[in-house]
């Protein structure tokens, strides 16, 4: 596995995953056109964001985490502490101290946890961060689904609630949250109503009231920074992201002329059947002359290894999100995606460039026994509210393979 300029490939030892320098505590490598910052330990604050703990944000990914710059540049928050609350995958890991370089760079405070590091972690987690929790006027949040995060908003006053793009799965949010619904993501299978979730419900029933916007003329707002087509319910607050930092930090890329395919983790959620998946991937690089596949960072290496071997493609595991990789290049002319959060945000990021998205439907019969019954009206829904991309049938593809 390589990278190009801007995604780093980690050698792997089968059945492993080894995580990229930056999970092991070594500097970021420093990016082109970004000034170098010394490295700074976990939970160390600097600068005027570190007095000025009015406006607190939540991340667990790094695409969460290239939002809430977002939401920042837009809404001039020039003081803002991001709390990492740190996964166990190290591709994970490694693009969120990739991305909390960049934070500290905009002059933000970042604060890593080790939230998951042991059975102890949640409850220091949580102690430490409760003074926070308490001051904040104002809480960002990238996961409302997060059973974390539900639980951290149990603990805070602050009136004003933002949430910020956590990929397609913001979709999903709203809509649950204009029905009334309770909190599910759209893969889940089963009826939500096991053990932990009987015990967690009064956090989730809380968080979920949380973030119901008052009644006309309360003092509570929430609101919505996304690039995903969404109908929110009244009084909820929305701005429109439209990658603004991305693009006035980075780029434009330099163009190659061979296509670039993106991967998806429908294979690891249980949605997509792998056989069904590589074929399809095959099929793609077949007709439109792609050579290279941009992992998404929860895929398996097994799964990666048998991908490049059956379709000959140059497997690439960004360490940064897609949509910083592609604006600093070099890309392709045409990316080639699943149904996906990019099909919606690369177009916006790459907007000024010649770069062509086209989005590649699931066919319902690559679908597990095991897939959620909403997963295929999902999928559809990602695709069909796609703006500025090309559709690609699955039935065109297939017959092309």
């Amino acid at each position: 596995m390589s990278s190009p300029e801007g995604a780093r490939a980690e050698p792997v030892t089968p059945g492993a995953e080894v995580p990229p320098p930056e999970t092991t505590d070594t500097p970021a490598r420093c990016l082109r056109g970004v000034p170098r910052q010394r490295h700074r330990s976990a939970g160390e604050d600097k600068g005027p964001a570190a007095r000025d703990k009015g406006t607190l944000a939540f991340v667990e990914s790094p695409v969460q985490l290239l939002n809430v710059l977002e939401w920042a540049h837009t809404a001039q928050a020039t003081a803002l502490t991001v709390v990492v609350l740190s996964p166990h995958d190290p591709m994970t890991r490694g693009q969120l101290r990739r991305m909390a370089e960049l934070a500290r760079d905009e002059g933000h405070a970042v604060r890593w946890e080790e939230a998951r590091g042991g059975p102890a972690a949640p409850v220091r987690t949580i102690g430490g961060l409760t003074p926070l929790l308490r001051r904040a006027g104002r809480i960002v949040i990238g996961d409302p689904f997060s059973r974390y995060v539900q639980l951290l908003l149990t603990l805070t006053k602050a009136r004003d609630l933002v949430v910020v793009d956590d990929g397609t799965a913001t979709m999903e949010f709203i809509s649950q949250l204009a029905r009334g619904e309770r909190l599910v993501r759209w893969h889940r299978n089963g009826s939500g109503r096991g053990p932990r979730d009987l015990v967690f419900a009064p956090f989730s029933a809380t968080a979920r009231r949380r973030l119901t916007p008052a009644p006309e003329g309360g003092r509570r707002t929430v609101g919505l920074f996304s690039s995903m087509p969404v109908e929110v319910p009244p009084g909820v607050q929305v701005t429109a992201n439209d990658f603004a930092w991305t693009r006035g930090r980075f780029g434009p890329p330099r163009l190659t002329r061979a296509a670039d395919i993106v991967g998806t983790s429908l294979v690891e959620t249980g949605v997509v059947d792998p056989d069904r998946y590589l074929a399809a991937v095959g099929a793609l690089a077949r007709t439109h002359g792609a050579t290279r596949y941009f992992a998404h960072r929860k895929e398996s290496t097994e799964k990666l290894r048998r991908l490049s071997d059956e379709t000959g493609l140059e497997v690439v595991r960004p360490d940064l999100p897609l949509e910083l990789i592609a604006r600093r290049g070099p890309i392709g002319r045409l990316i080639v995606s699943f149904p996906s959060t990019v099909v919606h945000t690369l177009p916006l990021a790459l907007v000024g460039t010649e770069v062509k998205v086209a989005v590649c439907d699931i066919d319902p019969q690559w679908l597990t026994a095991h897939a959620s019954p909403r997963a295929q009206g999902f999928l559809d829904g990602v695709t069909g509210t796609a703006r500025d991309v090309q559709r690609l049938p699955f039935t065109q593809q297939m017959a092309a393979g």
